[in-house]
C-alpha cells in the first residue's frame, strides 16, 4: 500500500484554512453602534507624527522609510482596509476607530489575515495595513504630517440626525481645515452614506470649502482609482 504525497499547494492551502480559523468573530466584540467624540476617552496620543514608531504597526516593512498614505476615519470593522490592502501592496494604510472593542476586532482581524497568508510564496501578506484606537476629530494632526496622505475615507459616518448634534458630524468647516492640512495636493476625500441628508451636508461643506474641488466618479475611474470606488467596506 502507498499513500500519495501531498503537493506543496495542498499543504499551503491546508495551512491557510487552518490560519483562517484564527480570524476573530464579531459576536465576541460587543460594542455600542456609535461613540461620543466629545467625551474624554482613555486614549494615548503621540505628541506629533515624528514621535510615532511605525515599525510597531508595519513590522515586515521596518527597513523601509514609509508612512501611511491612506487613512480610514472611523474604520468600523476594517472591511475597506482588508479590501484595499492587496490592491495597493506598496501603500501603507491606517484605520482609526474610537470604539475599544471594534478597534480590537480590527487589530485581531489584521493579525489573522497576516498569519493566514504568511506562507504564500506569492500574493500579499497584509503587512501594509494597521489600526490605532483614536479620536480623529480631536487629534488627527498628531498622527499625520502636513501633506502626507493621498486619500481620506469616511464611510457611513454617524449621521447625528438632531440639529443640535450636527456639530459632531465628521465633516465640518473646522475639521475640513485639518483634512486639507494632512492631505497632499491632489489628495482625495472619499465619502459614502446611506442617509440623504448627511450626503447633502457633506457634499455642500466640501464644495464650499476653498481648498477642495469636487471630483466625479467618472473622473476617479479615469485616473485609475476605480478599484477604490468599487472596494467593499
Amino acid at each position: 500500500m502507498a499513500k500519495r504525497k501531498r503537493s506543496d499547494n495542498a499543504q499551503s492551502q491546508e495551512h491557510v484554512d487552518e490560519a483562517h480559523k484564527l480570524l476573530p468573530q464579531k459576536r465576541f466584540y460587543r460594542q455600542r453602534a456609535h461613540a461620543n467624540p466629545f467625551s474624554d476617552h482613555a486614549l494615548d496620543y503621540p505628541k506629533s507624527p515624528q514621535h510615532i514608531d511605525w515599525r510597531v504597526h508595519y513590522p515586515r516593512l521596518a527597513n523601509e522609510d514609509k508612512r501611511p498614505e491612506f487613512a480610514d476615519i472611523g474604520c468600523g470593522f476594517g472591511g475597506l482596509l482588508i479590501s484595499l490592502a492587496p490592491l495597493y501592496p506598496e501603500t501603507l494604510m491606517l484605520g482609526m476607530e474610537i470604539r475599544v472593542q471594534v478597534s480590537q476586532y480590527v487589530q485581531d482581524r489584521i493579525n489573522g489575515y497576516r498569519v493566514a497568508h504568511d506562507t504564500e510564496d506569492k500574493g500579499f501578506h497584509y503587512q501594509n495595513v494597521s489600526i490605532v484606537r483614536a479620536n480623529a476629530m480631536k487629534f488627527l494632526p498628531n498622527f499625520f504630517a502636513k501633506a502626507s496622505l493621498s486619500a481620506l475615507f469616511f464611510l457611513f459616518p454617524d449621521p447625528h440626525f438632531k440639529s443640535r448634534k450636527h456639530k459632531a458630524r465628521i465633516i465640518s468647516p473646522t475639521l475640513l481645515a485639518e483634512y486639507a492640512y494632512v492631505l497632499r495636493p491632489g489628495g482625495i476625500v472619499y465619502t459614502i452614506t446611506d442617509v440623504k441628508d448627511l450626503h447633502e451636508w457633506m457634499k455642500t461643506h466640501l464644495q464650499d470649502f476653498p481648498l477642495f474641488d469636487p471630483i466625479s466618479e467618472e473622473a476617479l475611474r479615469a485616473e485609475g482609482k476605480g478599484d477604490i470606488v468599487d472596494a467593499e467596506d
